[in-house]
């Protein structure tokens, strides 16, 4: 095949062997990290467009590409966009978006938005197995296009297997992966089924394709330019095999000593040297951490010392950007034109620069009019109110500086990554006990320490707060305490705290708070919960909190919160709960497009779209009482 891709890197020996297989081939590739796996995809999927023979050629709808966030089908459609050829109309879709697209073509009528994650999933798999694929419109895939596979687990599992079993007479597949970075494996609870699922989808394809299965290694690693940027790499191998506690305490204690060596020390995160550091940073830089905790106690202190930074979300976490809403809130028409479309998205203040092509393109697909070039904005209200929005017009995650946790960061890189420095394999005993996965924590070190191109340091993790859960059940909300079981200082906020079925400030000035919100609020906000009123909402509610942002009220905490907040304040069924008058530390995190009732943005003097603007909050809130304006500490 000839190299026409002039402004594209040239494809090394090992990647040329993975682009050259023909369209029905199996093919698996092992890449270590940093090894050039989305560019490799993107000439893949090019070649797969354009064989040389047009019979060979495959089109862009029969080629299936998933992936498990949407910042990784965002760098895929970016990397097509500026080094693909033909592949300019294939999709990357996430996992949880195609499930949906697949439940919605086989059971139309059914409410696929309420149901959580993992259920969409199974009823995806059970859907494809019955031939969901095969019925109207639907066309299977001719090729499946997987990046990440070591992180199959569970359900997302089954869902490919069950699509690969049942076409396999009719469909090849390029799934790419590394055993080295699989750290998922938390996500099961079970530490037998933990250690069974770990490396499965790989014995899966080999014993299901005997005799056809191509596998490929990508070895060179692009990424890391410096010495301290790859000084991980060497133990990638080692990991890929790894099971046996014992060694892998051994390989943990040695990537630690690598990471901690004392020319990579930042000291503490607060040093003046480490702030001013972050402050002028021209490149990009992330804050890793082991867990969430870890994470939300980074993100307030960065805020605190006025450090600009986004806190990454959780990979199912999918807002709508706040422009959708407002798109469809300034014109009363039924349909737009993409000019009219591209002079409304001019109107809206956003903080980035947006590509009107490319997101007329995507918002189409899902909403495509009765003309040729009209987008119908009934449609386009109805996929945000099924969770139908497409991931490709997600607002990109432009911040310099990123906090988030190992596993969020897994796929992504920096030019600069600052590791919260690593506990050693004794105190990881002596915290986790026998819910210690020893290899997974090998794993995870691996990654963190493999996301640089240039520099690795580490950073003295910050004293972390007592973080406790309510009813002490796995998915109870999280709350600061103290040793004291009976202690409570502090609330973690979640999405879908803020009241989302009437427009924020419905009854007073809805259209005002609108305007606030789109001109006066920003990511990295503080706000504060004021309580309105001493009146439980409920038997088993708080009352009410209004949001504020500058001593204005902005939104209403949800039901879910104030159901959230009876369980933490309610230590057992003897004990009174109290109700904080304010609860400060909390940050906006981001505004999004919500739907509600036709009736309640008619009532609320928003006009009959039944769409608005709610902001989302994050951070650890800490409970004060308002006469004494004290916080309340652990």
């Amino acid at each position: 095949m000839t190299d026409v891709h002039l402004d594209s890197p040239p494809l090394t020996d090992e990647q040329r062997a993975v682009v050259d297989q023909p369209w029905d081939a199996r093919v698996l590739v092992t890449a270590g990290a940093g090894a050039g796996k989305t560019h490799t995809l993107v000439r893949r999927l090019d070649a797969l467009c354009g064989q040389e023979d047009p019979e060979e050629a495959l089109e862009a709808t029969e080629i299936l590409v998933l992936t498990f966030s949407r910042a990784a089908a965002r760098e895929l459609r970016e990397r097509i966009s500026r080094h693909g050829e033909r592949a300019h109309r294939v999709r990357a879709r996430t996992f949880d978006a195609w499930a949906y697209e697949v439940l919605l073509q086989a059971h139309p009528d059914g409410e696929w938005g309420a149901v959580g994650f993992d259920e969409r999933i199974a009823a995806a798999t059970r859907a494809i197995e019955k031939g969901a694929l095969e019925v109207g419109d639907a066309v299977p895939p001719a090729h499946v296009v997987i990046d990440e596979v070591q992180d199959l687990l569970g359900g997302r599992r089954e869902l490919v297997e069950t699509l690969l079993d049942r076409y396999q007479d009719s469909c090849g597949f390029t799934v790419v992966g590394d055993a080295a970075q699989s750290v998922y494996g938390f996500q099961i609870t079970d530490p037998d089924e933990r250690a069974d699922e770990t490396g499965r989808f790989f014995d899966w394809l080999r014993c299901s394709y005997p005799d056809d299965l191509v596998e490929l290694r990508l070895t060179e690693n692009f990424r890391a330019v410096t010495a301290e940027a790859r000084i991980a790499l060497a133990h990638g191998p080692r990991l890929q095999q790894l099971t046996d506690p014992d060694e892998a305490g051994a390989l943990y204690e040695e990537l630690r000593d690598l990471l901690l060596e004392p020319a990579n020390g930042m000291g503490d995160l607060t040093d003046e040297f480490t702030l001013s550091g972050l402050r002028d940073l021209p490149d990009t830089c992330a804050v890793l951490t082991r867990d969430n905790n870890a994470a939300l106690v980074v993100s307030g202190l960065l805020h605190a010392h006025g450090i600009e930074h986004r806190l990454r979300r959780p990979l199912e976490e999918r807002p709508v950007p706040y422009w959708v809403g407002e798109l469809l809130r300034r014109t009363r028409a039924t349909g737009l034109t993409e000019d009219r479309f591209r002079s409304l998205l001019a109107e809206i203040p956003l903080p980035y620069e947006p590509n009107p092509t490319a997101l007329w393109g995507v918002l189409r697909r899902v909403a495509r009019g009765p003309g040729r070039a009209v987008l119908d904005l009934d449609r386009l209200r109805r996929a945000i109110a099924e969770g139908r929005f497409p991931d490709e017009a997600a607002d990109p995650e432009a911040a310099r500086v990123v906090v988030s946790t190992v596993h969020r960061a897994k796929g992504l890189e920096f030019d600069r990554v600052i590791v919260l420095s690593p506990p050693t394999v004794a105190d990881l005993h002596k915290r986790h006990k026998e819910e210690l996965d020893l290899p997974a924590e090998a794993r995870a070190l691996y990654v963190a320490m493999t996301r640089a191109r240039h520099d690795l340091y580490h950073a003295n993790p910050p004293e972390l707060p007592h973080f406790r859960r309510a009813g002490q059940r796995r998915d109870g909300r999280r709350f600061v305490g103290s040793w004291r079981s009976y202690d409570r200082y502090g609330i973690v906020a979640e999405t879908g705290d803020v009241a989302r079925d009437d427009p924020p400030c419905h009854e007073t000035d809805a259209a005002a708070a609108q305007a606030y919100l789109l001109e006066r609020v920003r990511p990295g906000d503080a706000v504060v919960l004021r309580r309105r009123h001493s009146l439980p909402m409920g038997e088993t509610q708080s009352p009410p909190y209004a949001l504020t942002h500058d001593g204005r009220e902005i939104a209403e905490a949800s039901q879910r919160f104030r159901e959230a907040l009876f369980q933490v304040q309610k230590v057992n069924r003897g004990w009174e709960p109290w109700w904080p008058d304010e609860i400060h530390g909390l940050r906006i995190d981001t505004l999004e497009t919500v739907t509600g009732s036709v009736a309640a943005g008619v009532n609320a003097g928003l006009g009959d779209r039944g769409v608005w603007i709610v902001p989302r909050i994050t951070g650890v809130g800490r409970f004060r009482r308002a006469e004494h304006h004290e916080e309340k500490d652990a």
